[in-house]
């Protein structure tokens, strides 16, 4: 499978990667970014990728797998298990629209913006996110967006990589030294994992970096073994994309620059090529967000306009606090009833040391935990981690046995292995020492396929996933993340509110009850939270204005995509600054009113507008129902 069918794909969608960031960048600079721009670009890219297809690797001629290789495959229960998965997957993707909440915050809307102004531009918005954010994801958004005018495919995006997870995971563990036995077992677990099912049939750009750190290990190890020197710009360009996603990707590339060290004479006989693929990967690297945020608000990660706990003020308190957000993230279970019990009385449970230790250096909400797995907050859950956990433990029990279920092919050396191996570790260190944010299990989404080969390692492990307990496990594991698939809130695969109506009207005074239907119900409606809002705007009206807090989501108001444009808002903002932006409607919402101590009639008055209509809506179910009002700005 491997020389003549999967690793020609991730070349591809490297280089698909690679040329959307870099058409962004480059159309944006001409101020071309729009469906003309892109149809010369890609169809220049297209050129070149099939004139150097055969350097590149990108040869799909051979054929694949015969079918009854693929029959005697799937009749394995995992790989079986992994295809019902992702069917499941695929199906949620086309029947639901995308509802990641930051998805329809700023990694959609900023796309929009940009579009509009045919440019990359800083906007003016509460939504610092739109702005210092790295760009990979949103540049593989834009031309989807612009030729189809609809976010319903954004979804492949993240399935596509999908796929791509199994061979690649094996790949990776078995160079690094993990049984084959053992790696083939695990290329299909780990995808089940909570953050995999519930994003990669959404909108979200934390899983989608997990092929990019796979890649960056899989191509340099290549490099090592081929010295050719394509793998090596492929791992260079894999460790640019990574950090183009999210900057908290970033410690992850001290992999790559371990192989790229390693690999160093292979660089040298071909410097001149691997200078301009490196001025290829600065360009869909972080680093021209980074030099546009220096320029706009004074650094380069641009924290100086986030939240305050963005960045870890106290190390030592990072490492502790996020390690600890990881055991309790990951090891809740999936279907968690006590979570309002446990969200209400946790901080009272814990030393208060340890309390005011997280209230001062994270975000709020540390000890919150959801009753199902969402896109907000899951890490590989409940089910892989109890797993591994036991697997690890289970393992150092086990004496050595002559049948280890095959031995790892020795093809690197035993210090460039575990140099490898520790990498991600000490980048999951850091990544501790820096960040202050509460969903430390979602955002650290591609570190775990390059944490997982260290606990495989040892002949332990090839001798338990034989043993009979630990498939009748490994079974749970994906019966269990099947369950969530279909409960997920976002895309239920099941009459979710028919039933829990029938069950409401038979137990009216059911809290539990009460908050499901809640939850389906807001989640129903979270691609399109304001369309009642929208309703009362005057259909001809181009321009519309924005005010709300940088958690609530204008994306109703951009629709249909492309007839449209919504300008934010700011409380500060002067009538004339207003007006000058074109904007003679606008839509503002109560609760940003409300937590800027300000009232409405005030706002009015200063601005010199007046109300046309209130009505209701909820984004949030935390939330619950917040005013909303059209406003019209007099001329």
């Amino acid at each position: 499978m491997e020389k003549k069918f999967f690793l020609p794909l991730v070349r591809l969608w490297l280089w698909i990667s690679v040329l959307a960031g870099a058409a962004g960048w480059i159309l944006s600079a001409w101020g071309q970014l729009n469906r003309a721009g892109y149809i010369v670009f890609f169809a220049l890219g297209a050129g070149g990728l099939w004139f150097w297809r055969r350097p590149l690797g990108l040869n799909f001629h051979q054929p694949v797998w015969s079918r009854p290789k693929i029959g005697w495959r799937f009749r394995h229960f995992l790989p079986l298990g992994y295809v019902v998965v992702a069917a499941l997957i695929f199906f949620g993707g086309v029947l639901y629209p995308p509802s990641t909440h930051t998805a329809f915050t700023y990694h959609i809307p900023r796309v929009l913006h940009w579009l509009a102004q045919g440019r990359w531009h800083w906007i003016h918005t509460p939504v610092t996110r739109m702005n210092h954010s790295g760009c990979t994801y949103e540049w593989l958004l834009a031309p989807l967006i612009l030729f189809t005018k609809s976010d319903r495919g954004l979804f492949l995006l993240n399935f596509i990589p999908f796929l791509l997870l199994p061979g690649l995971i094996f790949n990776v563990c078995t160079v690094l030294g993990v049984r084959g036995r053992v790696a083939w077992q695990w290329m299909w677990l780990l995808p089940t994992g909570y953050n995999f099912l519930v994003q990669s049939g959404n909108a979200g750009n934390d899983v989608f970096a997990v092929v990019y750190a796979l890649g960056m290990v899989c191509f340099g190890c290549r490099a090592w073994i081929s010295r050719r020197v394509g793998d090596v710009w492929l791992c260079l360009l894999a460790a640019a994309l990574l950090t183009g996603v999210k900057v908290s990707n970033a410690p992850l590339d001290l992999a790559a620059v371990v192989l790229l060290f390693a690999c160093l004479p292979v660089i040298r006989r071909h410097w001149i090529s691997t200078s301009l693929i490196f001025l290829l990967a600065v360009l869909v690297s972080f680093l021209p967000s980074a030099v546009l945020n220096k320029h706009y608000c004074g650094d380069w990660l641009g924290v100086s306009i986030e939240i305050p706990h963005l960045e870890m003020q106290n190390p030592l308190v990072g490492v502790w606090g996020n390690g600890l957000q990881l055991l309790l993230d990951n090891f809740v279970p999936p279907f968690f009833l006590a979570a309002g019990w446990w969200n209400q009385h946790a901080p009272m449970l814990m030393p208060q040391w340890l309390v005011n230790a997280v209230q001062a250096n994270f975000d709020s909400g540390f000890f919150w935990v959801g009753e199902l797995p969402t896109e907000d907050w899951a890490g590989v859950g409940f089910g892989i981690s109890v797993l591994v956990a036991i697997s690890t433990v289970a393992s150092f029990g086990i004496r050595r046995s002559g049948r280890s279920g095959g031995h790892p092919v020795p093809v690197l050396p035993p210090l460039l292995r575990y140099c490898l191996l520790t990498a991600p570790w000490l980048a999951l260190l850091v990544y501790g020492m820096k960040s202050g944010m509460v969903t430390v299990a979602r955002l650290v989404s591609p570190y775990y396929a390059l944490l997982l080969p260290w606990l495989l390692l040892g002949t332990g492990q090839a001798a338990i996933v034989r043993r009979r307990w630990w498939r009748l496990l490994a079974g749970g594991v994906v019966l269990l993340a099947g369950m969530v698939l279909v409960v997920s809130p976002a895309r239920p695969l099941w009459p979710a509110q028919t039933v829990i109506s029938r069950l409401l009207a038979a137990h009216p005074d059911q809290p539990l009850l009460i908050r499901a239907q809640k939850v389906y119900s807001v989640y129903s409606g979270r691609s399109d939270p304001l369309s009642g809002v929208r309703a009362l705007l005057p259909a001809q009206v181009s321009i519309v204005g924005f005010m709300g807090t940088p958690d609530d989501i204008d994306i109703s108001l951009w629709r249909p995509y492309g007839t449209r444009r919504v300008e934010h808002i700011l409380l500060t903002d002067s009538p004339s600054e207003i007006r000058q932006r074109g904007i003679e409607y606008a839509v503002v919402g109560g609760a940003n009113l409300a937590e800027k101590g300000a009232t409405l009639d005030g706002w009015l008055q200063q601005t010199d507008a007046e109300l046309v209509a209130t009505t209701n809506a909820m984004l949030k179910v935390t939330e619950g129902l917040q005013p909303w009002y059209v406003v019209r700005f007099k001329p």
